[in-house]
């Protein structure tokens, strides 16, 4: 059920359950999890800061990440014209499906089975927010920081992918003028790359 798009409910013969009901629930079930992490891992951070932190972890783009990661698009049931215009890949059908997912996990195994899943899949994202909660975007930070000093252009490179199928793990460095400035690790290249620029920005700004 949990990976069963409206659409696809819709276009078979006859009543079929989807995961619309599975999203609400599991939206609700992400969120305490999330905040007892961030409570006990950061007792510096204020309540803004909480709350905007965890507002980046839980967005439909960060919960689509999570959902390409685990492979979600690939074992979706879609209609025919979701299927043709790409909802595999659509960033709002992924989230939805993550959040069903997680509201399956708790109905089929407890909370605890739920809290277990949040934290090993947040696990990166808790600790990228470990010093800074206002660098969400620090990518955009670095490339902004360099161009003040030069019109070279930032440049990432995949070093190395390791594990099985199902466990990537990605090493990104990021390098500007011909000089490397920082590497990082993540379950996916994007957050290798985020990794790296942010190991880059205690460089650059050193």
């Amino acid at each position: 059920m949990a990976l069963t798009h409206p659409s696809a409910a819709v276009e078979l013969n006859g009543p079929r359950e989807h995961n619309q009901r599975l999203e609400f629930l599991g939206d609700a079930v992400l969120r305490l999890p999330l905040s007892g992490a961030l409570y006990g891992a950061h007792p510096a951070f204020d309540e803004g800061a909480l709350s905007k932190t965890r507002a980046r972890m839980e967005n439909e783009t960060a919960l689509a990440e999570r959902a390409r990661v685990l492979g979600i698009g690939a074992h979706l049931l879609l209609s025919r014209g979701e299927l043709a215009n790409g909802g595999r890949e659509r960033a709002s059908i992924l989230a939805a499906a993550f959040e069903a997912l997680l509201g399956a996990i708790y109905l089929d195994g407890g909370f605890e089975a739920a809290r277990a899943f949040v934290l090993r899949e947040f696990a990166e994202g808790l600790a990228d927010f470990a010093s800074d909660p206002s660098s969400d975007n620090p990518k955009g930070q670095l490339q902004e920081l360099l161009q003040a000093r030069s019109t070279e252009l930032v440049e990432y490179r995949l070093l190395n992918t390791s594990g099985p199928d199902h466990d990537r793990v990605f090493e990104c460095a990021v390098w500007h003028s011909g000089a490397e400035l920082g590497r990082g690790l993540g379950r996916s290249k994007k957050a290798a790359e985020t990794a790296a620029a942010r190991a880059a920005l205690v460089t650059a700004r050193g």
